[in-house]
Protein backbone atom coordinates (compact mmCIF):
# COMPACT_ATOMS: atom_id res chain seq x y z
CA UNK A 1 0.00 0.00 0.00
CA UNK A 2 3.16 2.30 0.51
CA UNK A 3 3.99 1.66 -3.20
CA UNK A 4 0.67 3.54 -4.33
CA UNK A 5 0.79 6.32 -2.21
CA UNK A 6 4.71 6.95 -3.41
CA UNK A 7 3.55 6.23 -6.76
CA UNK A 8 0.19 9.15 -6.44
CA UNK A 9 0.30 11.02 -2.95
CA UNK A 10 -3.40 12.65 -4.53
CA UNK A 11 -4.95 8.91 -3.62
CA UNK A 12 -4.43 9.73 -0.34
CA UNK A 13 -8.07 11.24 0.57
CA UNK A 14 -9.60 8.36 -1.66
CA UNK A 15 -7.85 6.01 0.50
CA UNK A 16 -9.17 7.56 4.14
CA UNK A 17 -12.60 7.65 2.54
CA UNK A 18 -12.68 3.62 2.66
CA UNK A 19 -11.59 4.13 6.45
CA UNK A 20 -7.79 2.99 5.63
CA UNK A 21 -5.82 5.37 7.12
CA UNK A 22 -1.63 5.80 7.54
CA UNK A 23 0.34 3.08 9.46
CA UNK A 24 0.17 0.39 6.38
CA UNK A 25 3.72 -0.88 7.43
CA UNK A 26 4.73 -3.21 5.04
CA UNK A 27 0.95 -5.16 4.35
CA UNK A 28 -0.60 -5.51 0.96
CA UNK A 29 -3.32 -3.39 -0.49
CA UNK A 30 -5.07 -7.34 -0.56
CA UNK A 31 -4.31 -7.02 3.25
CA UNK A 32 -5.26 -4.27 3.98
CA UNK A 33 -8.26 -4.29 2.57
CA UNK A 34 -9.44 -7.38 3.93
CA UNK A 35 -8.44 -5.96 7.23
CA UNK A 36 -11.39 -3.30 6.50
CA UNK A 37 -13.72 -5.07 5.20
CA UNK A 38 -13.50 -3.54 1.96
CA UNK A 39 -13.65 -4.96 -1.68
CA UNK A 40 -10.28 -4.85 -2.90
CA UNK A 41 -11.45 -5.14 -6.52
CA UNK A 42 -14.22 -1.82 -5.95
CA UNK A 43 -10.80 -0.37 -3.98
CA UNK A 44 -9.35 -0.59 -6.76
CA UNK A 45 -10.75 0.51 -9.87
CA UNK A 46 -11.93 3.61 -7.46
CA UNK A 47 -8.29 4.51 -7.17
CA UNK A 48 -7.31 3.89 -10.68
CA UNK A 49 -9.98 5.93 -12.14
CA UNK A 50 -8.57 9.03 -9.68
CA UNK A 51 -4.68 7.98 -10.75
CA UNK A 52 -5.90 7.83 -14.17
CA UNK A 53 -8.12 10.73 -15.34
CA UNK A 54 -9.01 8.96 -18.71
CA UNK A 55 -9.91 5.59 -17.20
CA UNK A 56 -13.61 5.17 -16.19
CA UNK A 57 -14.83 1.42 -16.17
CA UNK A 58 -18.17 1.47 -16.25
CA UNK A 59 -18.82 -1.98 -17.26
CA UNK A 60 -16.84 -2.77 -14.34
CA UNK A 61 -18.03 -0.79 -11.97
CA UNK A 62 -21.83 -1.87 -12.94
CA UNK A 63 -20.95 -5.29 -11.83
CA UNK A 64 -20.46 -4.23 -8.29
CA UNK A 65 -23.25 -3.89 -5.50
CA UNK A 66 -24.60 -0.20 -5.78
CA UNK A 67 -24.14 -1.27 -1.52
CA UNK A 68 -20.61 -0.42 -2.04
CA UNK A 69 -21.21 2.24 -4.50
CA UNK A 70 -23.53 4.32 -2.26
CA UNK A 71 -21.12 3.67 1.03
CA UNK A 72 -18.13 5.12 -1.27
CA UNK A 73 -20.44 8.27 -2.35
CA UNK A 74 -21.80 8.90 1.21
CA UNK A 75 -18.20 8.77 2.42
CA UNK A 76 -17.22 11.13 -0.30
CA UNK A 77 -20.12 13.34 0.86
CA UNK A 78 -18.71 13.47 4.37
CA UNK A 79 -15.05 14.14 3.24
CA UNK A 80 -16.62 17.45 1.06
CA UNK A 81 -19.12 19.09 3.81
CA UNK A 82 -16.42 18.29 6.99
CA UNK A 83 -12.89 19.03 5.29
CA UNK A 84 -12.92 20.11 1.90
CA UNK A 85 -15.31 23.06 1.83
CA UNK A 86 -14.24 24.55 5.52
CA UNK A 87 -11.14 24.46 4.23
CA UNK A 88 -11.99 26.72 1.29
CA UNK A 89 -14.49 28.81 3.73
CA UNK A 90 -11.55 29.45 6.10
CA UNK A 91 -8.99 30.39 2.49
CA UNK A 92 -12.00 33.33 1.47
CA UNK A 93 -12.30 34.31 5.01
CA UNK A 94 -8.48 34.85 5.26
CA UNK A 95 -8.68 36.65 1.89
CA UNK A 96 -11.41 38.98 3.34
CA UNK A 97 -9.47 39.50 6.73
CA UNK A 98 -6.55 40.85 4.46
CA UNK A 99 -8.20 42.94 2.10
CA UNK A 100 -8.92 46.52 2.51
CA UNK A 101 -10.61 48.84 -0.44
CA UNK A 102 -11.65 45.96 -1.94
CA UNK A 103 -13.32 44.18 0.93
CA UNK A 104 -16.86 44.68 -0.33
CA UNK A 105 -15.82 42.90 -3.55
CA UNK A 106 -14.09 39.98 -1.36
CA UNK A 107 -17.33 40.01 0.19
CA UNK A 108 -19.63 39.15 -2.58
CA UNK A 109 -17.42 36.23 -3.12
CA UNK A 110 -17.56 35.16 0.42
CA UNK A 111 -21.92 35.15 -0.11
CA UNK A 112 -21.78 33.55 -3.83
CA UNK A 113 -19.55 30.06 -1.97
CA UNK A 114 -21.71 30.36 0.97
CA UNK A 115 -24.62 29.87 -1.90
CA UNK A 116 -22.52 27.17 -3.00
CA UNK A 117 -22.69 25.99 0.50
CA UNK A 118 -26.59 26.03 1.06
CA UNK A 119 -26.72 24.43 -2.86
CA UNK A 120 -24.42 21.59 -1.90
CA UNK A 121 -25.72 20.65 1.56
CA UNK A 122 -29.28 20.40 0.22
CA UNK A 123 -28.46 18.09 -2.64
CA UNK A 124 -26.47 15.71 -0.08
CA UNK A 125 -29.33 15.78 2.45
CA UNK A 126 -32.01 14.46 -0.32
CA UNK A 127 -29.55 11.72 -1.64
CA UNK A 128 -28.66 10.64 1.60
CA UNK A 129 -32.31 10.76 2.96
CA UNK A 130 -34.44 10.16 0.21
CA UNK A 131 -32.31 8.33 -2.69
CA UNK A 132 -30.28 6.48 -1.15
CA UNK A 133 -32.67 4.12 1.11
CA UNK A 134 -34.87 3.79 -2.12
CA UNK A 135 -31.66 2.41 -4.23
CA UNK A 136 -30.91 0.31 -1.31
CA UNK A 137 -34.29 -1.07 -0.96
CA UNK A 138 -34.45 -1.69 -4.69
CA UNK A 139 -31.71 -3.61 -4.70
CA UNK A 140 -32.30 -5.52 -1.63
CA UNK A 141 -35.77 -6.47 -3.29
CA UNK A 142 -34.24 -7.45 -6.35
CA UNK A 143 -31.67 -9.75 -5.27
CA UNK A 144 -34.62 -11.80 -3.15
CA UNK A 145 -36.83 -11.47 -6.25
CA UNK A 146 -39.57 -10.15 -4.20
CA UNK A 147 -40.49 -6.64 -4.07
CA UNK A 148 -43.68 -5.19 -1.99
CA UNK A 149 -46.71 -3.86 -2.51
CA UNK A 150 -45.20 -0.80 -0.99
CA UNK A 151 -42.10 -0.74 -2.98
CA UNK A 152 -43.68 -1.39 -6.02
CA UNK A 153 -45.96 1.74 -5.83
CA UNK A 154 -43.28 4.12 -5.09
CA UNK A 155 -41.49 2.53 -7.84
CA UNK A 156 -44.58 3.81 -10.28
CA UNK A 157 -44.78 7.21 -7.89
CA UNK A 158 -40.72 8.10 -8.17
CA UNK A 159 -38.61 6.38 -10.10
CA UNK A 160 -35.18 6.73 -10.63
CA UNK A 161 -35.81 8.12 -13.88
CA UNK A 162 -37.51 11.14 -12.12
CA UNK A 163 -34.27 11.14 -9.63
CA UNK A 164 -32.40 11.57 -12.96
CA UNK A 165 -34.04 14.17 -14.71
CA UNK A 166 -34.15 16.29 -11.54
CA UNK A 167 -30.32 15.20 -10.85
CA UNK A 168 -28.77 18.55 -10.48
CA UNK A 169 -25.17 19.77 -11.68
CA UNK A 170 -23.64 20.87 -8.62
CA UNK A 171 -20.37 21.68 -9.94
CA UNK A 172 -21.93 24.40 -12.04
CA UNK A 173 -21.70 26.95 -9.29
CA UNK A 174 -18.08 26.16 -9.04
CA UNK A 175 -16.75 27.14 -12.20
CA UNK A 176 -18.73 30.60 -11.44
CA UNK A 177 -17.08 31.11 -8.30
CA UNK A 178 -13.18 30.43 -10.53
CA UNK A 179 -14.18 32.36 -13.09
CA UNK A 180 -14.93 35.86 -10.56
CA UNK A 181 -11.43 35.11 -9.28
CA UNK A 182 -9.65 34.92 -11.99
CA UNK A 183 -11.40 37.32 -14.56
CA UNK A 184 -13.35 39.67 -12.26
CA UNK A 185 -10.93 40.62 -9.15
CA UNK A 186 -7.87 42.54 -9.09
CA UNK A 187 -5.62 41.39 -6.72
CA UNK A 188 -2.34 43.39 -5.65
CA UNK A 189 -1.66 41.71 -3.14
CA UNK A 190 -2.40 38.08 -1.60
CA UNK A 191 -1.72 36.36 -5.02
CA UNK A 192 -0.64 33.26 -3.21
CA UNK A 193 -3.86 33.32 -1.25
CA UNK A 194 -5.76 33.27 -4.11
CA UNK A 195 -4.32 30.88 -6.13
CA UNK A 196 -4.41 28.63 -3.15
CA UNK A 197 -8.29 29.11 -2.80
CA UNK A 198 -8.46 28.60 -7.18
CA UNK A 199 -6.61 25.27 -6.49
CA UNK A 200 -8.70 24.21 -3.86
CA UNK A 201 -11.74 25.06 -6.25
CA UNK A 202 -10.71 23.30 -9.32
CA UNK A 203 -9.76 20.11 -7.02
CA UNK A 204 -13.35 20.22 -5.31
CA UNK A 205 -14.78 20.56 -8.92
CA UNK A 206 -13.19 17.43 -10.38
CA UNK A 207 -13.89 15.48 -7.04
CA UNK A 208 -17.42 16.63 -7.82
CA UNK A 209 -17.33 15.87 -11.14
CA UNK A 210 -16.03 11.82 -10.83
CA UNK A 211 -18.98 11.40 -8.07
CA UNK A 212 -21.29 12.49 -10.80
CA UNK A 213 -20.24 10.05 -13.20
CA UNK A 214 -20.36 7.85 -10.68
CA UNK A 215 -24.38 8.58 -10.21
CA UNK A 216 -24.91 9.13 -13.44
CA UNK A 217 -23.28 6.35 -15.52
CA UNK A 218 -23.26 3.42 -13.00
CA UNK A 219 -25.68 4.09 -10.26
CA UNK A 220 -28.54 5.14 -11.98
CA UNK A 221 -28.24 2.76 -14.99
CA UNK A 222 -27.87 -0.19 -12.10
CA UNK A 223 -31.23 0.53 -10.77
CA UNK A 224 -32.88 1.14 -14.00
CA UNK A 225 -31.91 -2.42 -14.44
CA UNK A 226 -33.16 -3.54 -11.46
CA UNK A 227 -36.79 -1.61 -11.50
CA UNK A 228 -37.34 -2.81 -14.77
CA UNK A 229 -36.80 -6.66 -13.62
CA UNK A 230 -38.94 -5.94 -10.16
CA UNK A 231 -42.15 -4.82 -12.86
CA UNK A 232 -41.70 -7.57 -15.30
CA UNK A 233 -40.53 -10.40 -12.74
CA UNK A 234 -37.82 -11.44 -15.06
CA UNK A 235 -34.36 -11.47 -13.26
CA UNK A 236 -32.38 -13.05 -15.84
CA UNK A 237 -30.58 -9.80 -16.37
CA UNK A 238 -28.90 -7.18 -15.21
CA UNK A 239 -26.01 -5.20 -16.48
Amino acid sequence: MADVIHLDYTLLPIINRFGINLGYGEKTVEEICHFHNVNVDFFLEILNSFHDKNYFPEKKFRNFSVKFIIEYLKSAHKFYLEYKVPKIERLIDKLVEMSDLKKKTFLLLKDFFQGYITQLQAHITREEEEVYPYILNIEKAFLKKEVSKELFDKMQIYGIGKYEKEHDNIEEKLFDLKNILIKYIPVEKNNNLCNNILSELFKLEEDIKGHSEMEERVMIPQVKVMEKALKSGNYDVRN
